[in-house]
């Protein structure tokens, strides 16, 4: 079977309203994407919780799939009149039945953080028998190693756990801190997330790579200290949980900070310097990594 696409270029004031007005008429699934995504003129958006943020591109894409027996031209031009557009540029193409599984799948390959370590999902075969080597599958919760923040974390477990520490991994998405720090030979790891589901995601992916950890909730995580604790969340989450990390870090212990902009370094080090010695920030495409050590 195969399905109609049209592909409508609009500014982003009215790409949500488009959106809803083709759903309305029969379009089995509508996207919005940025109009210059693959180009130089591409458009980054971060937002951040509690932040005021922009919410789509300037100029954005709305992707429309309707079943190949609908008049998709008429529906999208019956819109066109409710909304008062005047829009002649848009593309419909006839796009063929796939398999949709395996078309995604081959989108992600086994990401190499380090000589050691790699990430791989479970239906490719692992690229080095010898290495350190996690079995992640894209899914529910943030966290598969591809972004620059959780590959700076990565790279810093992997260069400093010395065997044994026990670690809090707060704000654990998918578990893949936690339970990378395990593989390289913590003694212990425990995960944190506001999210239920990252919770379950984390503990799926902690079975799917034979190690035990602890996930929580925050209202449900157990009274004590950590030698290591690692945040790869956001400034503004951070810039609240300081005292809070702080408390969770023993006196000597490290701490871990990512989710960073370059640009949000200083600050960050300017709060976090209250409880620890910090180091000279890390920085990988815009984005910083954190460390530093507990004072007494």
């Amino acid at each position: 079977m195969s399905y109609l696409q049209a592909s409508i270029p609009v500014a982003e004031t009215v790409a949500e309203l488009l959106s809803d007005a083709l759903m309305e008429v029969g379009a089995l699934s509508v996207a919005i994407e940025d109009a210059y995504a693959g180009t130089t003129a591409e458009q980054e958006i971060f937002g951040e919780p509690d932040m005021p943020q922009q919410q789509l591109w300037q100029q954005s894409l709305v992707v429309a799939l309707f079943d190949n027996q609908t008049d998709a031209s008429s529906l999208i031009n019956e819109v066109f009149q409710q909304l008062d557009l005047n829009i002649e540029n848009y593309q419909l193409d006839t796009l063929e039945e796939q398999d949709w599984v395996r078309l995604t799948q081959s989108q992600f390959d086994p990401i190499q953080i380090s000589e050691r370590l790699w990430i791989t999902p479970t239906w490719h075969e692992t690229p080095d028998e010898n290495a350190v080597n996690l079995r992640l599958d894209p899914g529910l919760a943030f966290g598969t190693g591809s972004h620059p923040t959780t590959h700076l974390c990565l790279q810093w477990l992997d260069l400093h756990l010395q065997g044994g520490e026990n670690v809090l991994d707060y704000g654990c998405g998918s578990g893949i801190l936690a339970i990378a720090a395990l593989k390289l030979g913590a003694g212990s790891a425990t995960g944190v997330d506001i999210d239920p589901q990252a919770i379950i995601a984390s503990q799926d992916n902690a079975t799917q790579n034979h190690v035990q950890a602890a996930f929580y909730l925050p209202d449900t995580l157990p009274e004590g200290q950590f030698d290591v604790v690692v945040a790869n969340i956001l400034a503004n989450p951070l810039r609240m949980l300081g005292e809070m990390l702080a408390a969770r870090t023993r006196i000597g212990g490290q701490i871990v900070l990512s989710g960073i902009l370059a640009e949000q370094v200083d600050e960050m080090n300017q709060i976090y310097s209250q409880w620890f010695d910090m180091n000279t920030a890390i920085i990988e495409s815009g984005w910083a990594c954190l460390n530093g050590t507990k004072r007494a």
